[in-house]
């Protein structure tokens, strides 16, 4: 075996099934191992996609995702990528490619401080110097990544240790080997290469891969959940908000959600959580979560930190008993410490919860979560009378010709956001996943969609990247490929991951991405022109997005009136359900639905 197929081995080991990537020659064992052992090589257009992918399988899964990247450019492109699943606390794989050990800081191709770089954006960095440390360097990083709070991990593998012995003993034979009169410093180096060589193979023969042991979640404080019980039996208007850490367990989502409905408390989602209870909860709270934390006597973040999404803390109510599981002591602690603090996994918790506070609910309970029922069913109605209305913002359709000669359109009939996001949720099958990749479009439609099961809704998190949108769809999709896959782009965001249409194209996965073409990056438009008086940096074209998705050998379809709303979105389906992806660019007309919402 060479390095590449002991790679590929502890891979197959561990149940990856897919391996992202974008070819290198300091990578290809890897990707010709993976292929080999029955793993999926899919290869994308932009290393930071690879990434986004294999964060989606983590998430939809439990098992880390993983990821191949040449060295130098290649892995410097997946930064953004590394660091939002550190942030989103997903466990990534990620395997740099790297120039041979011996030549290592002497201007190599691609030759960087690769561990410099990444060290700040993951959990642990390691660069492996021999081939017999390839196995067991791996194993602890698939362990690393999902222990305590999980996060990515990056390997540094050397070029020259993926190769077989003989091919890489040639290549050095070659560069040192003495001439007929070789001089002192030839046979030195000569001689300190055989040593190298040997030094780097030693050992690498019958190298065991055992099956890897299950990585125990942190167990919640029994003391914790005892107190927050009591609390919890006690309170009259409790209200329970739930992120993306309490699904770090894939595998007990539903056990989650049944926890969830014995507790009885009003809850909202958000992250990866939306869609635990399903599309109509009675206990799902979807709107004035600032206005129900301000006037509720006990709040559970579970697996949620206070930062500027709960504005530092500030939306709790000083007068409420404020309790928080999370694994991460320092993100419970941040900005406000609780009254109770639950150290360990935040699904845990709530289950334990769930079982140790089967208590009769005071009364006023029911009044409670009827008054947050009534608020939310009056901001429903708002956004029907809202979506129905007949907003103008131009003429019926013209044409103009741009610089080239090429005529496109400049206005007639538009859509209106809000009633294109209801005709979609109306028509959303049970098994549907959604990927959220924009701003001001999807942040509106974050109102109206309602994901239909557990772990069937995927944003960036935390640190809000623009053009997660292609990557996360690719790894849903191949996770789960039954499933009608939605990417939600705003027209700013497509930019980021139009080629990967490509790699759907050439790998037959029939995503549907639906652009919200408003000509503009509106969430920062909106707030910018209002306070500053400039559009500038903000405005875009009406582009054909859809050809050039279908230039990509996708199918591209263009929405402009309202009437054709559901025949667009029934050609969309059936070209999927044939296996090609499609792309729908919806023209949008302005709305204020999001005025003021910026947030810092």
């Amino acid at each position: 075996m060479d390095g590449g197929a002991l790679i590929a081995e502890v891979l197959r080991k561990q149940g990856v099934r897919f391996l992202f990537t974008l070819c290198g020659g300091h990578i290809s064992p890897i990707l010709v191992g993976a292929k080999q052992a029955g793993i999926r090589v899919i290869d994308v257009r932009h290393e930071v996609n690879a990434v986004f992918a294999a964060d989606a399988v983590a998430r939809l899964t439990g098992v880390p995702g993983v990821v191949a990247v040449t060295a130098g450019p290649g892995l410097t492109n997946t930064i953004t990528a590394v660091k939002n699943a550190q942030l989103a606390q997903s466990p990534v794989i990620i395997l740099g490619g790297a120039t041979a050990t011996v030549l290592k800081g002497r201007g190599a191709l691609q030759d960087i401080d690769q561990m410099a770089l990444m060290r700040p954006h993951v959990k642990w960095a390691v660069s492996v110097a021999r081939v017999k440390e390839l196995v067991p360097t791996l194993q602890r990083a698939f362990a690393i990544a999902q222990s305590d709070v999980p996060g990515p991990v990056f390997v540094e593998c050397p070029v020259d240790l993926l190769y077989a012995p003989e091919i890489v003993k040639s290549w050095y034979s070659a560069k040192s080997r003495p001439g007929r009169s070789p001089n002192l410093q030839e046979r030195a180096l000569a001689a300190y290469l055989d040593i190298h060589t040997w030094r780097m193979f030693a050992g690498a023969a019958n190298q065991p891969v055992a099956t890897p042991r299950p990585v125990a979640p942190p167990t919640p404080d029994p003391l914790g959940v005892r107190d927050a019980a009591r609390a919890l039996n006690a309170a009259k208007r409790p209200v329970l908000v739930i992120g993306s850490q309490a699904m770090a367990l894939s595998g007990e989502v539903r056990a989650v959600a049944g926890a969830v409905e014995a507790l009885g408390v009003p809850t909202y989602l958000s992250g990866m959580a939306r869609g635990l209870l399903g599309a109509g909860h009675r206990l799902q709270m979807r709107h004035g979560r600032k206005a129900a934390l301000k006037d509720a006597d006990l709040v559970i973040l579970a697996g949620v930190p206070c930062d500027f999404r709960l504005d530092y803390g500030q939306h709790i109510s000083r007068k409420a008993i404020y309790i928080a599981a999370n694994r991460s002591e320092e993100e419970m602690d941040r900005n406000r410490r609780p009254q109770i603090p639950v150290a360990g996994d935040a699904g845990r918790f709530l289950q334990a919860l769930a079982q140790a506070g089967r208590g009769q609910p005071p009364e006023g309970r029911t009044e409670w979560i009827a008054k947050l029922r009534a608020a939310d069913d009056r901001r429903d109605a708002e956004i029907v009378v809202q979506a129905a209305a007949k907003l103008s913002d131009g003429p019926d359709e013209a044409a103009e010709a741009d610089e080239t000669g090429a005529t496109h359109a400049t206005n007639g009939p538009r859509v209106n956001p809000l009633d294109l996001c209801r005709r979609l949720e109306a028509s959303l099958p049970d098994n549907s996943v959604l990927v959220a990749d924009g701003g001001d479009f999807v942040a509106t439609a974050s109102y109206i969609l309602r994901p239909r099961r557990p772990l069937s809704w995927l944003d960036p998190g935390v640190f809000g990247t623009l053009g997660v949108g292609a990557g996360f769809a690719l790894g849903a999709k191949l996770v789960r490929p039954e499933a009608e896959t939605w990417i939600l782009y705003g027209d700013g965001s497509f930019g980021y991951s139009l080629a990967e249409f490509d790699t759907f194209v050439r790998h037959k996965i029939p995503v549907i991405g639906l652009v919200g073409n408003d000509a503009s990056w509106a969430q920062i438009a909106r707030e910018q022109v209002e306070i500053l008086g400039d559009a500038v940096g903000t405005e875009l074209r009406r582009s054909d997005y859809h050809t050039a998705a279908a230039g990509l050998g996708a199918v591209g379809l263009e929405l402009r009136h309202p009437d054709r709303i559901e025949a667009v979105f029934a050609a969309a389906r059936a070209a999927a359900k044939a296996g090609q992806p499609v792309l729908i660019n919806a023209h949008l007309r302005g709305t204020d639905f999001r005025k003021g919402s910026i947030s810092m």
